[in-house]
């Protein structure tokens, strides 16, 4: 296991389930930081009783982000450790991953959100689902281990 490859794939992973939450509910009418805010609200109580449309709040954006990173490589090693061990191909990591996604949106979403985090639960659950699923698909892309390279250029000889 190449660990930056872990790491590097767990923070990326967080942008791309990140930016497709924000996306949905800027345009759902939440407000673009709503999810990130709702993130930070588990260290910043007060938050707990925003309202939509959510407005940019410097603090609760960056423990926001911070929290949401550091979760997903927290969950990305989780990943490796149980799917990629071996030589598994590509394809078979990032199938794995999204259900591992779908898995983790399950616990997040019924168990782990309302015990800790309950204003999370005005993002849409269906958007949070999907953007879970995309983040396992990414995760498992970005940690799958690959020794050729992606796109081979064949020349002709003369």
């Amino acid at each position: 296991m190449d660990i930056r490859r872990v790491l590097a794939g767990g923070i990326v992973a967080s942008l791309v389930m990140g930016m497709i939450e924000m996306v949905y509910e800027a345009v759902a009418g939440s407000g673009f930081w709503s999810p990130v805010v709702y993130i930070g609200a588990t260290l910043l109580r007060g938050l707990q009783a925003v309202q939509a449309p959510v407005a940019f709040n410097f603090w609760g954006v960056v423990l926001g982000l911070m929290g949401h990173m550091m979760n997903s490589i927290i969950l990305g090693f989780i990943f490796v450790a149980l799917f990629a061990r071996g030589s598994r191909a590509r394809g078979t990591l990032v199938t794995s991953g999204a259900a591992y996604g779908l898995a983790v949106f399950f616990l997040m979403w019924y168990l782990v959100v309302p015990a800790i985090d309950p204003v999370l639960r005005q993002l849409n659950a269906t958007a949070f689902a999907i953007a879970h699923i995309m983040w396992g698909a990414a995760l498992g892309l970005l940690v799958a281990a690959r020794k050729e390279p992606a796109l081979q250029v064949k020349t002709a000889s003369a």
